[in-house]
């Protein structure tokens, strides 16, 4: 069956039934899931819009497709979800040589964002994180978009011309870890994958991805050179939960 392989539609008239969905998401691990597969995907096959889901994107085919859906936490944060079963950030497939790029799916998203919110945002305020999977609470890769907590943002303009394209522990703390940290050169992610990134470029990491948080903030280094700020943390050692990095208030929004 050959569909349309991208539609936005109005969130205002479905708020209620995505809260319906999302009161026993902690109790179901699989809740994310079963919105995407019994809900999302099936409205769109059928022509419909794609309830609860704001967006949906199968330009690849169905099994590399994602959707955008709004998590009632927050203010504005969107979470990119795939279309085809994905566990989390553990799952073998994601560092497949032909995997889809979530991330950059999930760069787009930040459109979503910036509507909630009613404005435009620097790419300096937008951040893609993916918790670990010993501190998340679905077990359905989903991808946090979200605006970067004021401090963070602060910190990571003074640090940022410290990075290079080597993973190292920063020698500040963000929320209190001592993040790896390294630099990316990319428009939008599409070039390449972050969690390949985190595999090959982090001793150990590959085998044992689950224990893993990994975050994907905008920045623009010298010379005006669009990139992200890749941040990594260990639940081994206490952390796990890049999300921490997010603020679903989106105070930064606000600042002149």
């Amino acid at each position: 069956m050959k569909v349309r392989s991208s539609v936005v539609y109005p969130l205002v008239s479905i708020l209620a039934f995505v809260a319906l969905l999302m009161e026993s998401a902690h109790a179901d691990r699989m809740a994310l899931w079963k919105i995407v597969s019994l809900e999302c995907v099936p409205h769109f096959k059928k022509g419909e819009a794609p309830v609860p889901c704001e967006h949906i994107d199968i330009t690849g085919g169905e099994d590399r497709g994602y959707v955008d859906f709004k998590d009632q936490r927050g203010v504005a944060q969107m979470l990119t979800i795939p279309i085809r079963r994905v566990t989390g950030i553990e799952d073998p497939a994601l560092l497949e040589p032909d995997a889809p790029n979530y991330f950059a799916g999930a760069w787009g998203a930040r459109a979503y964002v910036e509507g909630h919110l009613h404005r435009s945002l620097p790419r300096e305020a937008v951040a893609i994180s993916v918790n670990s999977m010993v501190r998340r609470s679905q077990d359905q890769l989903h991808l946090h978009v979200d605006c970067v907590d004021n401090d963070v943002a602060t910190t990571l303009a003074e640090y940022k011309d410290r990075l290079d394209s080597q993973w190292r522990p920063m020698s500040v703390a963000l929320k209190g870890r001592h993040y790896w940290a390294r630099r990316l050169d990319s428009r939008d992610l599409s070039d390449i994958s972050p969690f390949r990134l985190l595999a090959d470029g982090v001793d150990g990491a590959k085998d044992r991805m689950g224990q893993w948080t990994l975050v994907a903030i905008g920045a623009t280094f010298s010379g005006d050179k669009p990139g992200f700020i890749l941040l990594a943390d260990d639940a081994e050692t206490g952390g796990g939960h890049g999300q921490d990095l997010e603020d679903r208030e989106c105070a930064i929004a606000t600042v002149k």
